[in-house]
């Protein structure tokens, strides 16, 4: 299936015409990607505050993950946080923007940290709404992209996040919405969409993930893989992401494999990447 190049306005309906094309309605896929509002949570401090006080973050991992005083657990805890942030606050500021067409920007002084005993939250990070006005597509891509620079030097400067695990983290979150149709349309029309979407942000993050078609248990679909690796699978409870840039030269040599052939233990959640 032709895809449209991106440019313009041009990008939106690209994307719903290559869902229509495979009878799925934009708006319904789109909403079912969006988590639910989880409410109120208690709140330690803000993102705003994180990145004008870095200790505050360095000290909170400390307190509530003893492990991290190791260098190495301490690079995973945080680099699974940051990508935390990433999947579940900066996709879906995306995915409503594929959705309506406008999105109000990120605003770090609404962006929390919640305390860690809140176990059955899906993040200990929560957005909360601001009333700002929506942008139009190219305003909030140039804004976003801006965000997206000025918060890398603390993740990597202040607390050790490899430019892979940042970046990678955050093209993952930026193309959400490809992710949440990764096996239910053409994977080579996908591929080039998603591409074409992560090369409009002047960032990092279009060098960090390549969207490829592959096959896994006898299915055609299209996945982004990460040119870096968020270290997940050294926490206790981790794994391997179906992302995970580890097996990146493997996919990357072939694009027909079967789910079998690697130890992935997350594979099955990709198409919903951005509600880990």
């Amino acid at each position: 299936m032709a895809v449209t190049e991106v440019c313009g306005d041009h990008w939106l309906a690209s994307y719903r015409q290559l869902l229509t094309g495979h009878g799925l309605s934009p708006q319904n896929t789109l909403n079912s990607a969006l988590a639910q509002d989880a409410g109120q949570r208690p709140a330690l401090f803000s993102l705003a505050q994180v990145l004008a006080r870095p200790e505050l973050l360095e000290n909170q991992l400390l307190e509530d993950y003893p492990d991290a005083c190791h260098p190495r657990m301490h690079k995973a805890r945080v680099s699974v946080l940051h990508q935390s942030l990433a999947l579940q606050v900066i996709a879906p500021r995306v995915l409503q923007l594929f959705r309506d067409g406008v999105c109000a920007p990120l605003n770090p002084d609404r962006i929390f940290l919640c305390p860690l005993e809140l176990a059955d939250a899906p993040s200990r990070w929560v957005n909360l709404n601001d009333g700002q006005t929506p942008l139009a597509p190219e305003a909030f891509i140039e804004i976003t992209a801006d965000q997206m620079q000025a918060w890398y030097p603390v993740f990597r400067q202040s607390f050790g996040v490899s430019p892979g695990a940042y970046w990678s983290s955050v093209g993952l979150a930026l193309g959400a919405p490809f992710s949440a149709v990764w096996n239910q349309v053409d994977p080579e029309a996908l591929c080039a969409l998603a591409t074409s979407w992560l090369a409009r942000f002047e960032c990092e993050a279009n060098r960090y993930i390549d969207w490829i078609p592959a096959e896994f248990s006898q299915q055609r679909c299209a996945l982004p893989q990460r040119r870096g690796c968020c270290l997940k699978y050294l926490l206790p409870d981790g794994g391997y992401c179906g992302t995970c840039g580890i097996y990146r030269r493997d996919r990357m040599g072939s694009v027909r494999e079967s789910a079998s052939d690697k130890p992935l233990k997350t594979l099955s959640t990709t198409n919903s990447i951005c509600k880990r």
